[in-house]
């Protein structure tokens, strides 16, 4: 079995901690607290190195360290872990850092993002080098299962979980199960190339669409039933006779209308007509293209200038806001070149003191002239190296204040000139919006076009002309009309009674179907229902033979893989006991803790791996199970308002 033991973990500015050494030389530790004074963080601490995660597993958390809700800039949040992984020393560590960067013609520099670097052996490395030394120890999964107690019942899905378990036992066979009880000699021909799982989701959606569809059966025949038409005294032949005769008196009085309305002189007139609507319209969109031409000239450079005088103010304002940078700039250059001055005038009136820099410190005895010497020139070498460098200092600054004024001045030129450029640009726009306002104003209608006047008069004369002809075929028209209309009221009433027989027929066949549609459904749903008992008998005697052989690996920890429905059926599901207690559900924190532990002890020899683990909240925990792996206690101490470090052998130490 592969051993990893945490022999030394350091934490630099992590969550808070400012400073904080684990020495634990692969020996079960107890890590002694008040609330909120950094326990949970040794173990995110510890998991983040690693997998880039918190204790939660969870990758959005805060590592910097917070002063009123904010972030303190500039530090290097690190984590270095000293591993023993069988026999083997193992030194990794991670920083996390902030980058900041000057940007081009500024002396600031600007926060720009976040950078981690990382290293194996003190060496340093990439990422993918980091990650890869890191799986070759250990995969992340199987490692937060073997730390941490709570992962398993807390942090993985059931279905996960379910999965891990049947890992460690050995799943157990469709056709063993099949072959362990006799009822379900059926289901193999039943599922075909299905899974048990994929089947029941089928008998699932099956059931639930029959349902449905016997709900609606009774409603469609009822509303059918409540729908039905009163046919008494109705014969279908005789109306279909009297409708054929009447269609045909119909056809022959529309043929006698047409006859009377289908004079040439007319038909004449009305092609003449639609001849003049057609110049009449080419008329009116040659008029209104030539009229609006010039205006959408006009708006079109309207648009580009005020895009242009647009641009030449946001250039103004961007000058106008660099010079101010560059005068307050230029302010505190010389306010640091006058205290540079003051400082150059006061080291350099310092002169030599005999009576202070000239006895010994010892026996307070003048210091014999070769030594004096020495200590005078010593003084004069250093006052004017610090004259010098207070020169220096103030001839760059000199120089940075004057380029900044070089610069202002030619951005004050820029500035006259774009300004002087905005006021003539306002002023051909202000131009633009007044010829556009006259074009609108002195743009003419099409009724008052010569052509389209004319063109209206032809038209008027010739719908006149009409009118005086169609007087006389109107009033013969006007009879024959009267004439139809009776007939057809006769023919619609026939047809009504027509419609309300076919209807009732059409009906009476709809519930003769929905009635066999039922008698088939309620077959195929008593097939389906034979089915999911046969599905949920499997996976009842499944759960039995996997619940007997996945049991027998755990000393304390129970599972319940399934849960019986109120309708009966069967729920996969997966649920940690321990003495008949739901995990979830009443059992005491201790008890979980050693159930945790009892859980890790079965993976750490199915995996072959025994890691570090971390158990929090121990405090509620009397005595912990034995378990093969080093145990880091996390225990709730109110005393303790700085974390205390306890070793099996009692020894003590205190973070400050």
């Amino acid at each position: 079995m592969k051993q990893i033991k945490l022999l030394n973990l350091k934490l630099t500015n992590f969550k808070g901690i400012k400073s904080f050494e684990l020495n634990a030389d692969g020996q079960d530790i107890k890590v002694y607290g008040d609330n909120a004074t950094g326990k949970t963080t040794v173990f995110d601490s510890f998991v983040w190195l690693l997998f880039g995660k918190d204790s939660q597993n969870s990758t959005q958390f805060e590592i910097k360290t917070l002063v009123d809700g904010k972030p303190v800039h500039k530090l290097n949040h690190e984590v270095e872990a000293t591993l023993s992984v069988d026999g083997q020393e193992l030194t990794l560590k991670k920083v996390f850092k902030e980058k900041w960067t000057k940007k081009r013609g500024s002396v600031t520099e600007s926060f720009s993002g976040h950078t981690t670097d990382y290293y194996i052996d003190g060496v340093p490395s990439k990422k993918k080098e980091y990650e890869g030394k890191i799986s070759e120890i250990v995969d992340e999964e199987v490692f937060k299962l073997l730390t941490n107690p709570a992962h398993f019942n807390e942090q993985l899905k059931w279905q996960d979980r379910r999965k891990t378990l049947l890992e460690i036992a050995g799943d157990v066979t469709d056709e063993e199960v099949i072959a362990s009880n006799e009822s379900l000699s059926k289901l193999t021909e039943i599922l075909g190339n299905r899974s048990i799982d994929d089947h029941k989701k089928v008998i699932a959606a099956k059931r639930k669409e029959i349902n449905r569809e016997l709900e609606m059966i009774p409603v469609r025949v009822d509303e059918i039933n409540r729908n039905l038409p009163d046919v008494n005294g109705l014969d279908k032949q005789a109306i279909e006779i009297k409708l054929n005769d009447l269609s045909k008196q119909i056809d022959a009085k529309n043929e006698e209308i047409n006859n009377i309305r289908n004079g040439s002189e007319v038909n004449e007139i009305k092609k003449k007509i639609s001849d003049i609507d057609l110049q009449i319209a080419n008329v009116r969109n040659e008029h209104t293209q030539n009229e609006q031409q010039e205006l959408f000239k006009l708006k079109t450079r309207l648009q580009e200038e005020e895009s242009n005088l647009t641009i030449l103010r946001n250039d103004l304002r961007n000058k106008e806001q660099q010079k101010q940078i560059n005068e307050s700039r230029i302010k505190d250059f010389e306010q640091q070149m006058n205290e540079l001055r003051n400082k150059w005038t006061e080291v350099n009136a310092k002169e030599f003191d005999h009576s202070s820099n000239c006895k010994c410190p010892t026996c307070e005895q003048d210091l014999p002239q070769e030594q004096v010497e020495e200590v005078k020139q010593r003084f004069n070498l250093n006052k004017a190296n610090e004259l010098e460098s207070i020169n220096k200092k103030g001839v760059d600054l000199k120089k940075k204040t004057d380029e900044l004024k070089q610069e202002n001045e030619q951005i004050q030129r820029e500035i006259d000139k774009t300004t002087e450029i905005g006021k003539k640009k306002a002023k051909d726009v202000e131009r633009l919006k007044e010829k556009i306002q006259h074009a609108e104003s002195t743009v003419k209608p099409v009724e008052e076009n010569e052509q389209y006047i004319k063109l209206q008069e032809e038209k008027q004369a010739l719908e006149k002309k009409i009118e005086v002809l169609q007087q006389s075929v109107d009033e013969s028209v006007q009879k024959v009309q009267q004439e139809v209309a009776s007939l057809k009221e006769q023919q619609n009433a026939l047809q009504m009674d027509l419609t309300k027989l076919q209807q009732t027929e059409q009906s009476l066949k709809r519930i003769a179907e929905l009635e066999a549609q039922e008698r088939k459904l309620a077959q195929e749903f008593e097939e389906l229902e034979h089915q999911l008992y046969l599905t949920e008998e499997f996976i009842r005697t499944k759960v039995d033979l996997l619940e007997e052989k996945i049991n027998s690996k755990f000393k304390y920890a129970r599972f319940k893989l399934f849960e019986q429905q109120i309708n009966g059926g069967l729920k996969e599901v997966c649920e940690t006991t321990y003495e008949g207690i739901p995990y979830s559900g009443g059992l005491n924190n201790a008890a979980r803790i050693n159930v945790g532990l009892d859980i890790i002890n079965t993976l750490s020899k199915h995996y072959g791996v025994s890691a570090p683990i971390f158990v929090d909240n121990a405090e509620s925990v009397t005595s912990l199970i034995d378990i093969d792996a080093q145990v880091i206690s996390l225990i709730v101490s109110e005393q303790d308002k700085k974390l205390r470090i306890e070793t099996v052998n009692q020894s003590e130490s205190e973070v400050a």
